[in-house]
């Protein structure tokens, strides 16, 4: 059997909108559905860190020498919770590379409190990103989608939408939001041929990951676990940390025809850390 993210062409002729791609795991996934061939509008809030992936992917090409119209990355400034900046992104991607074939939501943002900790804004904020943001992304892109009866959907939500955790009420819940969105527009949208899944990640060495580390022992007590009443969290069977490219290889199998028979499906990436 062929190595899908090697042998190139997968996805080649096909246009995708990546959110939170300037960082993380969105990065990994427009990089990796590029390598394939695809056309990646790659959209983030933060317009430099978006514009880098862009041109690090044109720079990777030139280097291969892959044609520049295959494989290419455009950079979109977008903030996914302003719903006429996403109706007007993704109309500007369609005219300027091509109907939309595959959406991945990526864009996500963690505030860590304890609930009775938790503020009016933290909460507010992480499900304007978290889940009004999906619903934004998946509405004008299904949209479009639906005449032409054709099109996946893939919502990167997190193992902690399916456990619960401590410190990450308002993260937890957002996420469990967006899976069930995602599984209802992908049981409605179904008969237009259009096909909605969830990758579930658990601890990925991305920013948002770092960003909760106090010392350089953070990564093994992650992998070990941690059983006090502050956290009952388990730990990572497999021992290991996942790459953003764990994940992106879950999004890329589930955006290909290799999938086509496989919606409203939640794909756990996180090294048995759910005891799933």
């Amino acid at each position: 059997m062929p190595d899908h993210r090697t042998s190139g062409g997968e996805f080649t002729g096909r246009v995708a909108l990546v959110t939170g791609a300037g960082q993380g795991i969105g990065a990994a996934v427009t990089r990796a559905l590029a390598a394939l061939g695809a056309t990646v509008a790659a959209t983030d809030r933060d317009a430099d860190t978006v514009s880098g992936v862009a041109s690090a992917q044109a720079a990777q090409a030139a280097e291969t020498g892959r044609r520049p119209a295959a494989g290419r990355v455009t950079a979109y400034p977008l903030d996914v919770t302003d719903a006429d900046a996403v109706e007007a992104t993704v109309a500007r991607v369609e005219r300027e590379l091509g109907p939309v074939d595959t959406l991945v939501n990526v864009a996500g943002i963690l505030r860590t409190a304890t609930v009775l900790e938790m503020t009016d804004r933290d909460w507010a904020d992480t499900f304007a990103v978290n889940t009004t943001g999906v619903f934004h992304l998946s509405r004008a892109v299904v949209a479009r989608m639906t005449p032409r009866r054709s099109g996946c959907v893939v919502t990167v939500a997190s193992n902690a939408a399916g456990i619960p955790r401590t410190r990450m009420a308002a993260y937890a819940a957002s996420k469990a939001a967006a899976v069930m969105f995602t599984k209802c527009l992908g049981l409605e949208s179904a008969r237009d041929g259009i096909r909605c899944n969830v990758v579930a990640p658990g601890s990925t060495d991305t920013p948002m990951q770092r960003a909760l580390w106090a010392d350089e022992s953070a990564p093994a007590r992650v992998v070990d676990g941690d059983p006090s009443p502050t956290a009952y969290r388990t730990g990572i069977p497999l021992g290991r940390i996942a790459a953003p490219e764990d994940i992106a290889d879950a999004v890329v199998f589930l955006a290909s025809d290799r999938a086509r028979q496989i919606t409203m499906h939640d794909l756990y990436v996180d090294g048995g850390a759910t005891l799933r």
